[in-house]
């Protein structure tokens, strides 16, 4: 029983004890905001000031000898003691302090994230209405596809009964219901008028068909007629026989020249009245000539033999003959040929005669040029520019008809044991790639038999002949350059002329062909070569150019697509020493200027002249380069170029690079 007491009592007193620390942690939270804590920073000044002032006296006190002062120092202590609990009351109420303020804090955050959290809901549904909002007003009705006719026009045409303007007038739902009603009664009128047009138009096909009867039956009368016009054909300059004989004729022709003619003459009825086409040969000799080619007789093994080890020379002689049998044969090409003039604005004209080899069935060209009366060819450097053999190499990239297209070709000659066809290309002609194409003739798939289609033909003829035309300007054109150049004159025209300063005074010495040989032994040449800028079959100048003392030599290389390939200059100085791209960043920066930024010096009709004003401004650049590097040599003795061009400045940049471009509209020249 007493047990059971005692423990109430403690019970009691213990929950006594927890009210009472609860209610002392509760009064220090008061107390924190009652106390302001700058006065709380000055008491903790205050308090380490006397422990600090206390431990002195303290220390004083003790090494002092002779004396008991044990009690005064007991009493020091005690006075630290209690200024330590000030200090722990003071962090104690630190500490609440700051917990408040983490809590006020938190409480803040909370807060704004909820009202952010608000917001975001808000701007999310704000989103979506303007999104709904949106769709309503875009959205369309399958009517609003139909274009109708216009409000007013449906009120002036449409009957009463649909368009009924007292209800429909005041409601817009009611007037589109009835501008559609008057839509459908239109269509229906019109798929009736439809049926009508039909009608007539199958009436109209038999009245035609009648007449074409009535032409057909018309013909041998006009063929009548046309014999008995023949003088005055003659007499007008109108020659309709002739042209009905060609057409004739044409039907003799095998099929690939068949086709280039046909494509050729219709060309030129529709596009190009300059061209000329006919059809020269023995019109007999291909009547008589059966339709599929005469099969080749193989050789055999007693043949071969007596062709290696002949006994006799009677053996000989008919083994000779066979083999020039053989070759006949091989070789023999039809008797009927298609002539292609190609006149120019200049009075000059191309010649190109078409051949068809039967056996071999490929077609090769002979070409011919005749200048007219005012072009210049008299340039020796340039004197095979226009020959037969190198006139149209490269019509189109790769194509030099130095090999025959037909890849069965080269195993049917070796097997009749003739040469290659490159040596019989002096008397065949050459089988240029695109004069395939002008027969229709396309060597791809050699699994299905060779026939000539028109629509290759079609698709080549046009580019084609623009490309010879083209090719023929711009030879003409490089042989006049050239005559002028070996003349030491450098031929610029008027339209070119205010890209130039107006006194050049480096001057041309000598202009001469030159060969890929002494090309590629020049060691400043050979990153041309390793790049690919000049190749074997290209075209090679020297230029020497000069101003007092220094030199100039210029190795020009020219394609045969010039001027659609630009060509390409190396350079190298002699001047005091030997300069060239290798050693001297100014030459090469001279190359750059007049190998990379060509296109300042090619306007759209006259891209022909690209190589004289190449010539021209590599000769300003030199003038440049000395007037530069006299400059920079002044101090070293007297001057020997003087200074006749205007610059700002005479290098620039970490390069040191020298001012090449030239600026018309001010007459300076700068940095690029």
């Amino acid at each position: 029983m007493f047990e059971k007491i005692s423990r109430a009592e403690e019970n009691i007193s213990y929950q006594a004890l927890l009210e009472s620390k609860s209610g002392l942690f509760y009064a220090e939270e008061e107390e924190v905001d009652s106390h302001d804590p700058q006065n709380d920073l000055t008491t903790f000044g205050k308090t380490c000031e006397e422990i600090r002032t206390a431990m002195t006296e303290i220390r004083k006190l003790k090494e002092k000898k002779g004396k008991d002062n044990s009690e005064e120092i007991e009493e020091k202590k005690i006075n630290a003691t209690l200024q330590f609990v000030v200090l722990k009351k003071l962090n104690r109420l630190a500490h609440v302090r700051c917990k408040k303020v983490r809590d006020a804090t938190s409480e803040a955050k909370q807060r704004i994230d909820q009202y952010h959290l608000q917001l975001q809901n808000l701007l999310y549904e704000t989103m979506h209405l303007e999104k709904e909002i949106t769709r309503c007003l875009e959205f369309k009705s399958k009517d609003e596809e139909i274009e109708l006719v216009s409000t007013t026009e449906f009120y002036k045409e449409a009957p009463k009964d649909i368009s009924r303007p007292e209800v429909t007038q005041s409601d817009s739902h009611q007037r589109t219901l009835a501008r559609l009603d008057w839509e459908l009664e239109q269509r229906k009128g019109l798929d009736q008028k439809l049926k009508e047009a039909k009608d007539n138009k199958e009436k109209l096909e038999q009245e035609i068909k009648t007449k074409q009867e009535y032409l057909e039956n018309l013909q041998p009368k006009l063929n009548t007629i046309l014999q008995s016009t023949k003088p005055v054909q003659e007499y007008l300059g109108m020659p309709f026989d002739q042209i009905r004989e060609q057409h004739q004729t044409a039907c003799h022709l095998p099929h690939p020249l068949y086709v280039l003619y046909m494509q050729s003459s219709a060309y030129k009825q529709a596009c190009d009245k300059h061209l000329e086409v006919r059809i020269d040969g023995d019109l007999q000799a291909a009547k008589s000539i059966k339709s599929s080619v005469t099969e080749i007789d193989e050789d055999s093994d007693s043949d071969q033999e007596d062709q290696e080890k002949p006994s006799s020379k009677r053996r000989r002689k008919t083994s000779d003959s066979r083999v020039s049998d053989r070759k006949n044969r091989a070789l023999q090409r039809h008797p009927l040929s298609v002539v292609m003039e190609i006149k120019c604005r200049d009075g000059g004209c191309l010649h190109l005669t078409f051949h068809y080899q039967m056996s071999l069935e490929i077609i090769t060209v002979n070409t011919k040029f005749q200048s007219g009366p005012d072009n210049v060819t008299a340039s020796i450097s340039g004197g095979d520019l226009l020959s037969a053999e190198s006139v149209l190499n490269d019509i189109y990239p790769g194509d030099h008809g130095n090999t025959t297209p037909n890849p069965a070709n080269q195993y049917e000659l070796r097997r009749l044991g003739l040469r290659d066809f490159t040596y019989y290309i002096p008397e065949l002609g050459r089988p240029y790639l695109w004069a395939q194409w002008l027969g229709g003739l396309q060597f791809l798939d050699h699994d299905s038999p060779l026939k000539a289609q028109s629509s290759i033909s079609s698709a080549h003829m046009q580019q084609t002949v623009r490309l010879l035309r083209r090719r023929i300007r711009s030879r003409t054109s490089l042989l006049q350059q050239l005559a002028s150049l070996e003349r030491g004159s450098v031929q610029v025209i008027r339209e070119y002329l205010p890209l130039f300063p107006a006194k050049m005074v480096a001057h041309l010495v000598s202009w001469k062909r030159s060969t890929y040989e002494d090309f590629s032994v020049l060691p400043h040449s050979r990153p041309a070569i390793t790049a690919g800028l000049a190749g074997e079959s290209d075209l090679y100048f020297t230029a020497i150019v000069e101003r007092c003392s220094a030199k100039m030599t210029v190795q020009v290389v020219l394609t045969a697509n010039y001027p659609e390939v630009v060509p390409w200059f190396v350079v190298s100085v002699h001047w005091q020493t030997n300069r060239t791209a290798l050693n001297d960043s100014h030459i090469q920066a001279m190359e750059e200027e007049v190998n990379l930024h060509y296109h300042e010096l090619m306007k759209e009709k006259s891209h022909d002249q690209i190589l004289s004003n190449q010539m021209q401004r590599l000769m300003m650049c030199f003038d440049i380069y000395l007037e530069t590097e006299a400059q920079n040599m002044e101090s070293e003795g007297p001057m020997e170029i003087s200074k006749e061009k205007v610059f700002t400045r005479v290098t620039r940049g970490p390069n040191r690079t020298k001012p090449y471009m030239f600026s018309p509209e001010v007459g300076i020249f700068t940095h690029r």
